[in-house]
């Protein structure tokens, strides 16, 4: 007799104007298995999960659970049926506790009360079942990232979920919690329950999952056993041709630092100071890579380096000039370039042109500008050039920005900051959110800007991809730089120590 299925997915498809995101899918999910999906950006596993979360209604296909056809036309019919989803980004109340965030929507036998003892014992009780340490009364606001992420899990787990689905879960954790993440999902597993995990990163996939099922455009590629299988293969399935891993490290350079931060001091947005004293020093032709999980001054520190927060203490030398509280326009001019985290809204005007967005900050000069008269045709001519050299997918530099991918968004954001020759160049996250081919053409560029001389900071949540270009690794906790270790020196264990403030032994 065979066994009946978690999931069943058939001939799902699901079409939005001017895109087929799921081109009659089949996908199935065993009981008692941890089973990745994996695909480029656009390849559909997000819409694919979204149909069986309730989010999106299919426009063809059918769904079973446990072995029964259901319609599942909202996330309320999908909880039901013992299916959660934790997104990217949490569903949180940031000013309730714990206790209060899980309770929202639920039904409770002293309505309209709350029974929040009740609601907080079972969650203390669930917590130490499956190693989720939270406090139930803890204010969600106050909760590192990692935290807010047990919540939601554990939020999953209050509604009595059989199945969950998880997004993207390690992007914001720390290399042991990501540790502890994966034990709590083979708890989950040995009791019979079943998960999805949406994930870019393939060593996790390796790690972690039991069957893989690979998704190109809107299409199944295939599904296999994890133990069957190898990054590579997994990798050439998603791209459709093969890629390669290798990693080509740097010599780091000796002599005077292209740029010099000293004992800086900076307030975040709430007030309070986010740069504790940050130090770190810079050498042209080398990539340092700021390690760290995020909320711990990352941001600060690259809008520092944009000139758009003011430092309160401390100074930043470029080529031993000093440019502490520079303004952001003499920043550009002096070499300094910025990959923000936020390429839609710090990063590019998304309702200016391709073309527009490339000389955003060069519109007033030579040649783009005379006598305050925009010069169109070299304009024009500068954007095709670099959409050209940067291979970014459009049939119009006229084009709002908006009508690019995420990856050609990236691309884009790229060439017009490396088009100025920066010296200097901060790269935060530069890769989240990319598919492999994506991901490779940026690792490319940042080494080709690294062996011309450029001094590069690499600010990344994603651990494997510091370790992968990094010279260097620096890692930042609470606003300030806790170590720096040689590449050759640096391994996850030891980094993620340091990551949560431990000193470098």
């Amino acid at each position: 007799m065979s066994v009946v299925p978690a999931v069943e997915m058939r001939g799902m498809t699901k079409r939005f104007p001017g895109v087929l995101a799921n081109d009659h899918v089949d996908f199935e999910l065993a009981r008692g298995e941890v089973h990745a999906l994996l695909g480029e950006n656009g390849a559909g596993k997000s819409t694919l999960m979204n149909m069986l979360y309730g989010m999106y209604s299919a426009d063809a296909g059918t769904i079973k659970v446990r072995g029964q056809a259901v319609k599942i036309g909202s996330a309320k019919d999908s909880i039901a049926l013992g299916i959660s989803m934790v997104h990217q980004q949490f569903e949180l109340v940031e000013t309730l506790t714990v206790s209060e965030n899980v309770a929202l929507g639920l039904k409770e036998k002293r309505e309209p009360l709350l029974d929040l003892k009740a609601t907080g014992a079972r969650l203390t009780e669930l917590s130490r079942k499956y190693g989720l340490q939270v406090s139930p009364g803890a204010v969600v606001g106050q909760l590192s990232v990692g935290e807010k992420q047990r919540v939601e899990i554990l939020k999953a787990l209050y509604r009595g979920t059989e199945i969950l689905i998880l997004d993207e879960p390690s992007s914001v954790l720390t290399p042991q919690e990501t540790e502890e993440l994966f034990k709590f999902l083979r708890s989950m597993i040995g009791e019979g329950k079943s998960v999805v995990l949406i994930t870019h990163k393939l060593n996790e996939v390796m790690e972690v999952s039991d069957r893989v099922t690979v998704l190109r455009k809107g299409k199944v590629m295939g599904t296999v056993s994890t133990k069957e299988t190898t990054v590579g293969q997994l990798a050439t399935m998603m791209v459709g041709h093969e890629v390669v891993f290798t990693a080509v490290p740097g010599e780091v350079p000796g002599g005077a630092a292209v740029l010099e931060i000293q004992d800086v001091f900076a307030r975040g947005n709430q007030g309070a100071m986010a740069l504790q004293g940050l130090s770190l020093r810079l050498t042209g032709g080398e990539i340092l890579g700021i390690a760290g999980v995020a909320g711990n001054g990352q941001n600060q520190l690259v809008e520092v380096l944009s000139g758009v927060r003011r430092i309160e203490k401390g100074s930043v030398a470029l080529k031993a000039i000093d440019i502490t509280n520079a303004s952001p326009s003499e920043l550009i001019a002096k070499g300094i370039g910025v990959i923000p985290e936020d390429r839609r809204g710090s990063g590019l005007i998304m309702e200016f042109s391709i073309a527009e967005n490339l000389v955003l900050e060069a519109r007033n000069a030579d040649p783009y500008s005379k006598r305050g008269i925009l010069n169109q045709d070299e304009i024009r001519a500068h954007a095709e050039e670099l959409v050209k050299s940067y291979a970014i997918a459009t049939p119009d530099v006229s084009l709002p920005a908006y009508t690019l991918s995420g990856g050609n968004l990236q691309r884009l954001l790229l060439a017009k900051v490396l088009s100025r020759e920066p010296a200097v160049l901060a790269a935060c996250q530069p890769t989240v959110g990319l598919d492999i081919a994506a991901t490779q053409f940026i690792w490319e560029k940042l080494r080709s800007e690294r062996d011309k001389g450029v001094g590069i900071l690499l600010i990344s949540s994603d651990l494997a991809e510091i370790i992968h270009l990094s010279d260097r690794i620096a890692c930042i906790f609470d606003g300030r730089i806790v170590g720096t270790l040689p590449r050759n020196e640096a391994d996850p264990r030891k980094l993620g120590l340091m990551m949560g403030g431990a000193a470098p032994g």
